[in-house]
């Protein structure tokens, strides 16, 4: 199998699974707080990352989450992932994951300001035309699901910065030391937040979607991984990311009856049109440098 249908497949597989994962901690939220709920899929997460690395024999690296990258992606996966939870507890499931395809918005600005690419007036012109469909999703308003929207606008910003700290992770760090920093990161802050505010009982059926949650995680994480460094193209790769909507919107329907109205669809389908031309502009800028250095 090639490097490019390796990365495609365990991104398409990746995408799957975090929207299952997104749902199952949705409904564990509606049986205990948000917070409390993310930690404790942070704390079994971390179990079954632990029990992956002993099976594969890289527990012996498992001290290499204290890089100083490595453990700042980590921090930067729990303040994306703790900010996007919370407020998918209070908004409808296909608006947020919506939103939250805005992080290649923010990645694309934010390679011209930590990795000096070059953005020509076209992605730009996306970028704007693609914010100005995060605004007809979130059709901003005073009331408190515009407040919990613009939440997920921030986790995306950090998911952004999150991905473009990915790239300078060492080669050498294995893919589940990645993922265990994480998990780790997530357990810890999650919850340490839940304690203070108070720790509620949980039934068993919230711990088991938690339980389940966190087994998506640990191995959406780790396919994630395997997409990003399969050396597949990244403009190729992103692209697969986008029907995650179609599975949110399907999943919205089912478990929460949520329909997005015309004018959030509309700006839905103007987020991923202009996401995917990034991309395309991308993988051109690129295969033109590659043309000019031959």
């Amino acid at each position: 199998m090639s490097p490019t249908s390796r990365g495609i497949l365990a991104m398409s597989a990746s995408v799957v699974v975090f929207i299952f994962n997104d749902a199952l901690i949705k409904l564990a939220a509606e049986t205990m707080p948000p917070l409390q709920a993310i930690g404790l899929r942070g704390i079994f997460a971390t179990m079954w990352c632990g029990f992956a690395m002993l099976l594969q024999g890289d527990w012996a690296q498992v001290r290499r989450i204290r890089h100083p990258v490595v453990a700042l992606r980590g921090m930067l996966e729990a303040v994306a992932a703790i900010s996007y939870l919370v407020a998918l507890a209070y908004i409808p499931f296909a608006i947020a994951t919506a939103v939250n395809l805005s992080t290649p918005l923010f990645l694309a600005a934010l390679a011209v300001l930590l990795l000096n690419e070059t953005v020509g007036w076209r992605r730009w012109s996306a970028i704007a035309v693609g914010f100005v469909g995060v605004l007809m999703v979130i059709q901003p308003r005073a009331d408190d699901a515009g407040i919990w929207t613009w939440l997920v606008v921030f986790s995306s910003l950090a998911g952004a910065l999150r991905d473009v700290i990915a790239r300078w992770v060492p080669p050498t760090v294995p893919t589940l030391v990645v993922s265990m920093s994480s998990a780790v990161t997530l357990a810890v802050v999650g919850t340490g937040w839940a304690v203070v505010d108070g720790w509620q009982p949980m039934t068993h059926r919230g711990i088991a979607l938690v339980l389940g949650s966190s087994l998506l995680l640990a191995c959406g994480y780790q396919l994630l991984m395997i997409a990003l460094r399969s050396g597949a193209a990244y403009s190729v790769l992103g692209a697969f990311r986008y029907a995650s909507v179609l599975w949110a919107i399907a999943i919205g329907y089912v478990l929460w009856g949520d329909v997005p109205n015309l004018l959030a669809v509309a700006g839905i389908g103007v987020i991923v049109a202009a996401g995917l031309y990034i991309l395309h502009r991308e993988r051109t800028m690129r295969e033109t440098s590659i043309g000019r250095q031959q």
